[in-house]
């Protein structure tokens, strides 16, 4: 599938080199979170899109919203550049079972001490997050089907007592995907079907953030929907656990109109949603106090 030839048929403009793009890899601008700097990324040798800030997003879809067809009509286009539509379709992926057993990517061990330094950097405690979220290491050589998981902390996602998925952070701030998940042929759960958190300690009301380190910071009454692109699955899920929800997204307008949509898909479902803005650029940036002050106050 000759993706760059179709890029520049259709003038996509898109970035084969700089800082931001990791090798094997093209980037451009996210259709899906109206990105400006270029976050989606293609990876030319196993053909997936991943934008880093709102997750893995299908091949056909994403190619449609780039060049602004149907997807009926984008099929048909992508033959002409080598794409076999028996190859994936727009849902398939979250829908395909198991082919690989789930497990870890190689070289995974406890913290070490520039895992330890970069959480500390952002204001965490290693010492609180380790028991609460299981969180593990990389160091320099890292792999799990190809993908290269080096130098990331690894984050595993629980689901009703039971390790079902992971993603990770890069530490290094100099990876183009800052978090990179499991590869979907391994998960037990597609993670963007459940919410990250600990579902035993949730109560009535719960808080919604978009990512893992928001998580942290607000504590256990508080989940995150990898990303500001939710699912309906996921909103079911938060039907089953909450009575109230407070959307608690980052301060970026795209992601306050999906905290709107958010609120407003739950208070469909007959969830009481209420949309929370944070005195910071996200809840992982507020002083730890801040965020113990304000999670009490919601949880009145």
């Amino acid at each position: 599938m000759n993706l760059i030839k179709l890029l520049q048929d259709y003038s996509i403009p898109f970035l084969t080199e700089g800082k931001n793009v990791g090798r094997g890899w093209i980037n451009l601008n996210c259709p899906f979170c109206d990105d400006p700097s270029e976050h989606l990324g293609f990876n030319l040798e196993a053909n997936y899109f991943h934008c880093w800030r709102c997750g893995w997003h299908p091949y056909v879809e994403t190619v449609a919203r780039l060049i602004g067809t149907t997807i009926k009509e984008t099929i048909t286009i992508l033959q002409k550049y080598g794409f076999d539509k028996n190859y994936i379709q727009p849902s398939s992926v979250t829908n395909e079972p198991n082919k690989k057993p789930f497990r870890l990517p190689s070289n995974v061990e406890p913290l070490l001490e520039n895992h330890r330094k970069y959480l500390i950097q952002r204001r965490f405690d290693p010492d609180q997050l380790i028991p609460t979220w299981q969180l593990l290491g990389t160091g320099p050589v890292s792999l799990l089907d190809g993908i290269d998981f080096k130098h990331r902390i690894i984050i595993p996602i629980l689901w009703k007592g039971h390790q079902v998925s992971f993603t990770s952070r890069d530490i290094t701030n100099k990876h183009p995907i800052r978090y990179l998940s499991c590869p979907k042929g391994r998960e037990r759960v597609p993670h963007k079907t459940i919410l990250y958190g600990r579902s035993d300690q949730w109560s009535n009301t719960g808080i919604c953030v978009e990512g893992s380190t928001d998580v942290w910071r607000l504590g256990v009454k508080s989940f995150a929907t990898f990303g500001i692109e939710f699912t309906n699955t996921q909103v079911r899920e938060m039907k089953r656990a909450f009575r109230r929800i407070f959307v608690m997204y980052d301060n970026e307008p795209q992601a306050q109109l999906q905290a709107d949509r958010l609120v407003a898909e739950l208070r469909f479902r007959k969830v009481e949603a209420i949309k929370f803005l944070c005195n910071a650029k996200d809840p992982a940036s507020l002083e730890q106090s801040e965020a113990d002050y304000i999670v009490k106050q919601l949880m009145v």
